[in-house]
C-alpha cells in the first residue's frame, strides 16, 4: 500500500497551527511599535513571520521529500529571523517583557512542532517520496 500524507490541508498541520498563533501575536504586537518603524522593524517582522507559516503551506504539497525539507528549511530561517526581532523589539523597548516571553514562548512551541513535522517527513511517516 502507498503512503499518503494523512492530514489532506496544510492547516492541519500543527507545525503550521503554531506557526499561525505566532503570527497573529507578531501582528497584534507590532500594532503598538513606533510609527516611524511601520516600514523598518514592523514591516521585517510582519514579513518573517508570514514566512514560516507560508513556506509550511507551500511545501505541503511538494510530492518529494526534498522539496518538502527545503521549505521546511526556509520556514526555520525564518523563525531564526523572527527569534533576532523579539530580542531586538524588546531591547529598544517596544515589548514589555509579558509580551517579550509570550512571544518568546510562542516561537519556541512553533520552532519544536516544525522540527518534529520535519523528523516525520525525513523517517517517511506518512509522505511518499517521489
Amino acid at each position: 500500500m502507498e503512503n499518503i500524507d494523512v492530514t489532506y490541508s496544510f492547516q492541519n498541520v500543527i507545525a503550521w497551527q503554531k506557526a499561525h498563533s505566532f503570527v497573529l501575536q507578531v501582528y497584534r504586537v507590532t500594532r503598538s511599535f513606533p510609527e516611524d518603524e511601520k516600514f523598518a522593524l514592523v514591516s521585517q517582522f510582519r514579513r518573517a513571520a508570514v514566512s514560516i507559516e507560508a513556506n509550511i503551506a507551500e511545501g505541503y504539497k511538494k510530492l518529494s521529500k526534498a522539496d518538502k525539507l527545503r521549505f521546511m528549511n526556509i520556514s526555520q530561517g525564518s523563525q531564526e529571523e523572527c527569534r533576532d526581532y523579539i530580542i531586538l523589539s524588546k531591547d529598544l523597548g517596544y515589548l514589555s517583557l509579558d509580551e517579550f516571553q509570550l512571544l518568546h514562548d510562542m516561537l519556541e512551541e512553533s520552532s519544536k512542532f516544525l522540527t518534529l513535522y520535519c523528523k516525520g517527513i525525513l523517517n517517511n511517516n506518512g509522505i511518499k517520496d517521489n
